[in-house]
This record gives C-alpha cells, structure tokens and sequence, in this order.
C-alpha cells in the first residue's frame, strides 16, 4: 500500500462529547473519543449499544444532537468535505457494484474523489498488488469471494489516500482464515503507513490485535484505554469473561 506515512503523535480523529437520540430515544449519551496516528483501536459492543450510530455520524451520515467531530483538524459541521477527504470507510454491508469488474468500481470511486484517471490506474496497480489481487482486475465481483470483495472494498477506501480508516463491522460473514487476514492488513497498514483505524465489531476475538480498547454500551464508554490496562484493572484473567463484567455493570 502506498498511503503517506504520518507522525505518531499526529491526532487524527477526536470526537467530544456526541449525544444522539432517534424519537426521544438515546443512541449515544456523550461519547468522546480520538485517535492518534499509527493507532487501531477496537469498538467493540453488543448489538444496540450505539456502534453503527457512533459510525454514521463520524462518516457524516449524520449529525450529532450536540458535540463535535474534528478529522485532522477539519471540524464535520463546518469544513465537511475537507473532513472527509480524510478519512476512508469499510462497511457492514458491501457497496461494491456486483455487477462490474474490480477496475470499473474502483475507477468509479476514484472519479468521485477527483483523482485523474492515470494516478487512479497507478494506484489502483499498486495496491491491489500490495494485497494479492493484481490478477483480478477483470473479474467481475459478483464472482469473488466474500473475503475478496472485502479486500476490494479495502482497496477503494484507501485510493484517496485517507488519514483515517473506519472498519464498521467488516468480517461480518467471513470465514475465520479471510477474518485474520483481512485483520493482518489492516494491523500491516498502521504499523508500516501510519494510518489511524477505528475497528467496530462485536466479535470479542478480533479485539485482541488493537492498541486500544474503547468499550461501548447502551451509548455510553464503558473503558478506553489499552487491552492491558483493561485487565491489570479486573478481577480475572479471561479477557472475554471480563468484558462481559464490564457490560453487565449497572449503566454509568
């Protein structure tokens, strides 16, 4: 991969305080977060405790009831295309287009962001190459395999060369071998590049490879902080057993 490499102290994402609520109901109660360069940290949550909103508003999708979200220091309310010209995105659900090759979804995402079609090509070489999929750039991706496509889509949100890489629960339906590959990739991509990744997920196995643990539950942090700091505070040993401790506590 070819992203530019930032310094470590660089703070590439910091969210302070983000309350949302649909009808009345509360999604997220005050969450503040930040990331710094070179940094993975895992949300992890059960269903329902605000990840997916947490995601929507950092993408933009939507807007915080109150609170503020700052993408290398470019604030999402008021400079929102310089915001997120700096960050790339790996959904739940695919948006690849089925039906085209490899090469045409990602010339189209490149064409979005402006990148002149022989950058894009070169680009688009050398990182399908950096992930082993330089003999793919026909097929078309209704063919591929899940964990394929998930590479693709890896592939498409760093084209643009993002600062910040936002994992919203992307092994979903992978088999455990296409999960840790895709795992290593990504840990491959801040150690090496320097890029900032917030990984979502509810699988308690995938946490582990992180730096940070930011720990969400019914809209609120549970814990932030490193996986060891987490367990040199409980009681136990398991690192499963203790964060379902730390989500059966009475809300904060």
């Amino acid at each position: 991969m070819t992203e530019p490499t930032a310094l470590a102290s660089d703070t590439v994402l910091k969210a302070d305080g983000l309350h949302k609520a649909y009808n009345g109901k509360p999604a997220l109660k005050g969450v503040s977060l930040s990331l710094q360069a070179g940094e993975m940290v895992a949300l992890l949550g059960p269903n329902g405790a605000g990840k997916s909103t947490l995601l929507q508003l950092l993408t933009g999708l939507f807007t915080p009831d109150q609170g503020t979200i700052t993408v290398l220091g470019h604030d999402m309310r008021q400079q929102p295309a310089r915001a997120l010209a700096g960050l790339g995105v790996v959904f739940q659900q695919s948006a690849l287009d089925l039906d085209l090759t490899v090469m045409a979804n990602l010339l189209f995402h490149t064409d979005l962001h402006g990148i002149p079609r022989q950058t894009a090509r070169e680009r688009i070489a050398a990182q399908l190459a950096a992930i082993g999929l330089q003999d793919q750039t026909k097929a078309v991706v209704r063919s591929l395999s899940g964990g394929t496509r998930r590479k693709v889509e890896l592939v498409r949100a760093l084209l643009h060369r993002p600062r910040l890489l936002l994992m919203d629960e992307a092994t979903v339906g992978l088999d455990p071998a296409s999960r840790q590959q895709l795992l290593d990739t990504v840990r491959g991509l801040c150690r090496d590049h320097g890029l900032a990744v917030l990984w979502a997920t509810h699988l308690i196995e995938e946490v582990k490879t992180a730096d940070r643990l930011l720990l969400l539950h019914q809209g609120t942090v549970r814990f932030d902080g490193a996986i060891g700091a987490f367990m040199a505070a409980a009681e136990g040993s398991d690192f499963q057993t203790e964060v379902l401790k730390a989500l059966q506590k009475p809300g904060l």
